[in-house]
């Protein structure tokens, strides 16, 4: 069982205030483990220990779980591109998606892993991995319709919906990191959603530009 560090003010505790500036004042003492010396953190970089070492919570599983279906779905579209498509633009953001989105399933699915184990298994089996969310309840997800009718179009109409469906995909992804961000608890959790918010942002910009 992994040791949990205290941390502890370090104050300047010789009572000579003046020859301490507010940045050792304000400095924290981590423990290091047994054998190595304690670390000087600043109150940043102490704050993120203390969230790396927090439990995950309710609102981490739910990210993690629907944003492997959410991702899932923005491969779906993404395999359509090479065959519909005369764009290099086009097919190239596709690409981005399928490598980022790829390895970001892959991360989830090992935090899962790592911290639910079996339970959370069953719970995607339950319901065929895709509980409520999948039918509509997530933000930005294309429709069976939309779906159908991407897979039917080809050339500058392929591209024009594409780009429109998958703009307002982003968009529902950035929701959802962005909530997480708010309600989460888990260290690694939040610097998936932090990934999520932040590379998506920049395709959404990007997308709207080639629209």
């Amino acid at each position: 069982m992994a040791a949990t560090a205290v941390l502890t003010l370090a104050a300047g505790c010789t009572g000579d205030s003046e020859s301490t500036d507010d940045a050792d004042a304000a400095s924290v003492i981590a423990p290091g483990a047994p054998g190595e010396p304690a670390r000087t953190l600043s109150p940043e970089e102490a704050r993120e220990v203390a969230r790396e070492g927090a439990e995950p919570n309710a609102a981490d599983f739910a990210f993690m779980r629907m944003m492997i279906d959410h991702h899932e779905q923005a491969l779906v579209m993404a395999e359509l591109v090479d065959d519909r498509t005369a764009d290099d633009a086009v097919r190239r953001l596709a690409e981005r998606v399928t490598a980022a989105q790829n390895g970001e399933i892959a991360a989830m699915e090992a935090w899962l892993a790592r911290n639910a184990g079996a339970a959370a298994d069953e719970d995607r089996e339950g319901d065929g991995g895709h509980g409520d969310h999948a039918a509509g309840g997530m933000p930005g997800m294309a429709t069976p319709e939309q779906l159908e009718s991407l897979g039917e179009a080809e050339g500058v109409d392929f591209d024009g919906l594409f780009l429109e469906l998958m703009i307002t995909h982003h968009e529902g992804a950035v929701t959802m990191a962005t909530d997480a961000l708010t309600t989460g608890n888990d260290g690694q959790a939040q610097q998936l959603a932090n990934d999520v918010l932040a590379e998506q942002t920049v395709e959404i910009d990007r997308m709207r530009a080639m629209l």
